[in-house]
């Protein structure tokens, strides 16, 4: 079994309203990730593969991070289509989408609440598949000799903490509020399975002038 290190992808479109619009980096996450790249650059070569999912906001992430390693693409590394649950979350049970980030403190757990339950008819993908796949994909990668960088989202990441430190939904909701853009979170096997060593660092946002970088949507 081998360490796993996931990354979120750097600011999206924040003016977003739908999957596709949301799916680029703004001017910041590309900076965001320029200076993750830098900042990994300057550590010894530790990560011998690297994976991330398929969506345009993974791949710009990547390449701006000036990732030179053969990268490995793998659509169950992509989030869960939020903006589409939301839709039908306004549309079956009248939940608007909020216009601000504040909203979204109540909002998203709200809304993966209704998912889990069932609540929410004909979603993108079941919670249980998006549980299943997430799942299915670190296995693998984990499975493979050496340590793994992941660029992927942050839905997903709190997944992959729901599952390593059984956390409810409530809790694994708190857990994708709160990771950053370019954040890293690290799993390290510890007996028979992988558990978190590390949690939303950004340690190339940490200097007072980067400061302002350290974003959640």
């Amino acid at each position: 079994m081998s360490q796993i290190t996931l990354i979120r992808h750097g600011q999206a479109n924040t003016q977003a309203r739908s999957e596709t619009e949301y799916d680029r980096l703004s001017p910041l996450g590309h900076r965001q990730s320029q200076w993750l790249g830098e900042h990994l650059a300057t550590l010894p070569d530790t990560h011998t593969r690297i994976w991330c999912g398929t969506l345009n906001r993974h791949r710009e992430t990547a390449a701006s991070m000036g990732l030179k390693a053969q990268i490995v693409q793998d659509e169950r590394l992509n989030e869960l289509e939020y903006f589409n649950l939301a839709q039908a979350m306004e549309q079956q049970h009248g939940l608007p989408l909020p216009d601000e980030r504040e909203g979204f403190v109540t909002h998203l757990p709200t809304v993966f609440a209704a998912w889990e339950r069932g609540d929410i008819a004909d979603p993108p993908e079941s919670f249980a598949d998006f549980d299943a796949r997430v799942r299915g994909a670190l296995a693998d990668i984990a499975a493979e000799p050496g340590p793994a960088l992941v660029v992927t989202s942050g839905g997903l990441i709190s997944m992959v903490m729901r599952q390593s430190l059984g956390l409810d939904t409530g809790a694994m909701a708190q857990m994708a509020l709160a990771i950053m853009n370019t954040s890293m979170h690290r799993l390290h096997p510890i007996g028979d399975r992988l558990s978190p060593v590390l949690f939303n660092a950004v340690p190339h946002l940490d200097n007072p002038d980067r400061q302002f970088a350290q974003t959640h949507m």
